[in-house]
């Protein structure tokens, strides 16, 4: 997913227009793009995509920095235009993480120290153990793992305080190591398919009623 000691040279080229520079700035990011959008709910996710290389392409010669940056500038545009969509539409997120696209990206989740455990899961377990998440922590979960943003620019994205973004993130890898270990404590369960958490506002099941909370460190 990155360019690597070759992306000076892609942007420099992309810069000046050259068509075979921007394709492959589009075959690196546009996966991490369309997975972030169908992350977030958005109800069309591959036209997004299309409008935020759009815009990519019609500004990319004003851009300056290096790879992170540059894929913190390209998710900044399709968190835009993700924004903008719901307030033409008026309606809230309505689909789900989807395993053709998320597949390869979704486990690198794995490399969270807080998630050891789940390293050695297949994509398909990992994409159904995401989609008990809540939307926010999917959402910090493929800016901070997936796509390796800093803490910050995840804050600036999301317009949440840096904090709130390392909560959202560590009770998330917590939240996906217990669901893993009940999934393999009863893998023909239901149970092992409950949301881990309940929903902010819902009342809590008799599982999260009857478990023991463990406490964590702001």
């Amino acid at each position: 997913m990155a360019l690597g000691d070759r992306f000076d040279d892609v942007l420099d080229a992309a810069q000046r227009g050259d068509a075979d520079a921007l394709a492959a700035l589009y075959r690196d990011l546009a996966p991490l793009v369309l997975g972030y959008l169908r992350a977030r709910g958005a109800r069309d996710p591959e036209d997004l995509t299309s409008e935020t290389f759009v815009a990519v392409v019609r500004n990319v010669d004003r851009f300056r920095g290096g790879e992170t940056k540059f894929r913190s500038w390209v998710l900044t545009i399709a968190h835009r235009r993700l924004v903008d969509a719901r307030r033409r539409s008026g309606r809230r997120p309505e689909t789900l993480v989807e395993p053709d696209v998320m597949g390869e990206t979704v486990g690198s989740v794995a490399r969270g120290a807080e998630s050891e455990a789940v390293a050695g899961t297949a994509d398909e377990d990992m994409l159904a153990l995401m989609e008990q998440l809540t939307e926010e922590q999917r959402a910090v979960l493929m800016l901070r793992v997936v796509a390796d943003l800093p803490v910050a620019e995840v804050a600036r994205i999301l317009r949440k305080r840096p904090g709130a973004i390392k909560t959202m993130q560590r009770r998330a890898l917590a939240s996906l190591g217990r669901l893993l270990e009940r999934q393999r404590a009863y893998p023909d369960s239901p149970e092992g398919q409950q949301r881990d958490e309940p929903a902010e506002g819902a009342p809590p099941s008799a599982d999260s009623r009857s478990a023991p909370v463990s406490s964590e460190g702001s």
